[in-house]
């Protein structure tokens, strides 16, 4: 550990450059900031080329530089969070699967709008990822669809999201067959959630794997689109569904079951939220409630 006023003193003999403006920086004697420095040296070794003018780093010296420069920053940041209950300001950063992320992204940008002060930092990222990032700190708050098991990680539930079979508009369903003569727009995660879905729309039915595939698209923002123009079905949660612009060519399957997922939101358990993050949630939670369809609430939805 170094002392912090040997480190005060070093930083500013480079800010300076010179020993006589340093010392009148920081209001101590030239023999002082002199004194500090052979201190440190005598833990890192030679720091700076004294007869250089203007003063020149070593190796060392530039090292420990720049681990001033990163305590600077963590100090800052420290004092961030410790005002955070009067700032208003700051960085949201989160990290979320694609389709709930499609949705929360842009309530979050109006509330941007409303809070120019604050920053908006989204990564979309399938659960693994997610969670990954939480424990490296790289955000502080994510949405999983699967509860995780660490102690690290407090997990709360967020809100629900159904699965839903998607039609081109006008598409008339009434059995299995008609499935198979539009055929199937598949994606990452399209076999799964489709044989979820279908396996209770259409019990006894002879599985995904006997449906045509009409195409494949990753984008979870696309997925839509070729259903949009009549060239298949799809099955997605109903975020991305509700991020596609064009609505109206697009149709909902009125199914008699409801497969429902959860989406848990995650952070570390050590520390608390920022109260900005605890705005930004109260913020979505009230949005996504508005869109919460009632039908979600009958006893025929299987929840997961």
């Amino acid at each position: 550990m170094f002392n912090p006023h040997l480190l005060r003193s070093f930083s500013a003999l480079i800010q300076a450059g010179s020993f006589t403006r340093a010392a009148d920086m920081l209001g101590i004697t030239q023999a002082a900031v002199s004194q500090h420095l052979r201190q440190l040296e005598q833990q890192t070794g030679t720091l700076i080329l004294r007869a250089k003018r203007p003063l020149e780093l070593t190796p060392e010296g530039q090292a420990l530089r720049e681990y001033c420069l990163e305590l600077e920053q963590a100090n800052k940041r420290l004092q961030h969070r410790l005002n955070d209950k009067v700032n208003e300001g700051g960085e949201i950063s989160l990290i979320t699967p694609g389709s709930i992320g499609l949705r929360i992204y842009p309530l979050l940008l109006a509330l941007q709008q409303t809070q120019p002060e604050l920053t908006i930092r989204h990564s979309f990222a399938p659960d693994v990822d997610v969670i990954a990032a939480l424990l490296n700190n790289r955000f502080e708050i994510g949405l999983v669809t699967q509860k995780p098991d660490d102690a690290r990680l407090m997990a709360h539930k967020f809100t629900e999201e159904p699965l839903e079979l998607l039609l081109p508009a006008g598409f008339v369903l009434s059995c299995w067959q008609d499935l198979q003569s539009l055929g199937f727009i598949n994606h990452p995660d399209g076999n799964a959630m489709a044989t979820r879905l279908l396996s209770r729309c259409f019990p006894g039915n002879p599985g995904i794997q006997s449906l045509p595939v009409s195409g494949f698209i990753n984008h979870i923002g696309l997925i839509p689109e070729p259903v949009s123009r009549g060239l298949g079905f799809t099955v997605l949660p109903r975020y991305a569904r509700l991020a596609f612009p064009r609505q109206h060519l697009l149709q909902v399957s009125s199914g008699s079951v409801n497969v429902v997922d959860t989406l848990w939101l995650v952070h570390r358990a050590e520390w608390p939220l920022t109260h900005r993050a605890e705005r930004a949630l109260t913020w979505l939670r009230q949005h996504l409630e508005d869109e919460v369809n009632p039908s979600l609430a009958t006893s025929s939805a299987i929840y997961r």
